[in-house]
């Protein structure tokens, strides 16, 4: 099966009530992990790229062509994206010419002109290959340099002129952040979530920093328009773990433990635990 654009599953998602998980790439294992996942859960998937892990793996095309070769190689036969997470102008550019089924642009940070330009020539270039393209309104916080900044809560007027530019979905702050959530997070903020949905209508909405949110708000967005929910956080969290206790119980000791795909098989596998676990709370089992 081809690698597809986001479009169609998130409008289904949005019709029938459940969320689609963007689950994002950082290393091959998570490319397999993934997959095999969606495949199991019969869901379709997202499968996220940072400009970060472009660099590490080796660009843009390359991650195209490989989780298209793993795609066929498995025989995956569930909805597959490939979507640019929070790419700058230049990165969503370079990822519509080099594979990719789906972009975000994040233009967030910019004044509000500059972000609907920038928006506009994305989605214009985007969508004369199919491509969908999600756009940002609000910063997501998170941590950087053990500050754990809070984020900023989008304009839902702003969230409508973007909308109006014709994106696919649209990711906007509501008291989310990346990363784990400190002790005295307040939560997500519900009712400028039903504002910004009324502001946007039938737009697919993007909730950001999906990792560690309590079950009961994860469902509570996705009651009142979320249809796409990041996570990256908890399924790092998942192989790492699974990665230190291979070693503490000495298992690199064993006949060819010491071999790299060895090593990281448990990681592999916490990793797909963690997204089958994501995809039942979001509602996609059995949607693809």
């Amino acid at each position: 099966m081809r690698l597809v654009s986001a479009k169609d599953m998130l409008v289904k998602a949005q019709r029938e009530h459940y969320a689609i998980g963007h689950f994002n790439l950082n290393n091959m294992e998570s490319v397999r992990a993934f997959l095999l996942a969606a495949q199991e859960a019969s869901s379709p998937i997202i499968l996220g790229v940072s400009g970060g892990t472009a660099k590490y793996m080796g660009g843009y095309r390359t991650i195209a062509d490989m989780v298209q070769d793993f795609v066929d190689f498995l025989k995956i036969t569930v909805p597959v994206a490939v979507h640019v997470d929070h790419g700058k102008y230049t990165e969503a550019l370079d990822a519509i010419e080099n594979g990719f089924t789906s972009v975000m642009f994040d233009g967030s940070s910019l004044p509000i002109e500059e972000n609907i330009e920038k928006t506009r020539t994305v989605v214009s270039l985007a969508h004369a290959k199919g491509i969908s393209v999600e756009a940002e309104v609000g910063g997501i916080g998170g941590e950087e340099d053990g500050h754990i900044a809070m984020g900023e809560c989008a304009d839902p007027a702003q969230c409508r002129m973007i909308a109006d530019l014709g994106v696919d979905f649209l990711a906007a702050g509501i008291g989310n952040i990346h990363g784990k959530y400190p002790a005295d997070w307040k939560g997500l903020n519900f009712d400028l979530l039903k504002k910004i949905k009324d502001a946007v209508g039938n737009l697919p909405l993007v909730l950001h920093g999906g990792s560690c949110i309590p079950d009961d708000q994860i469902r509570k967005a996705i009651s009142l328009g979320v249809s796409k929910i990041n996570v990256n956080t908890e399924c790092q969290i998942a192989f790492t773990e699974a990665t230190r206790k291979y070693f503490e119980e000495k298992k690199d000791y064993e006949s060819k433990g010491y071999m790299p795909r060895n090593v990281l098989a448990p990681g592999l596998e916490a990793t797909k635990l963690m997204c089958l676990k994501k995809m039942e709370l979001f509602g996609s089992v059995g949607k693809a």
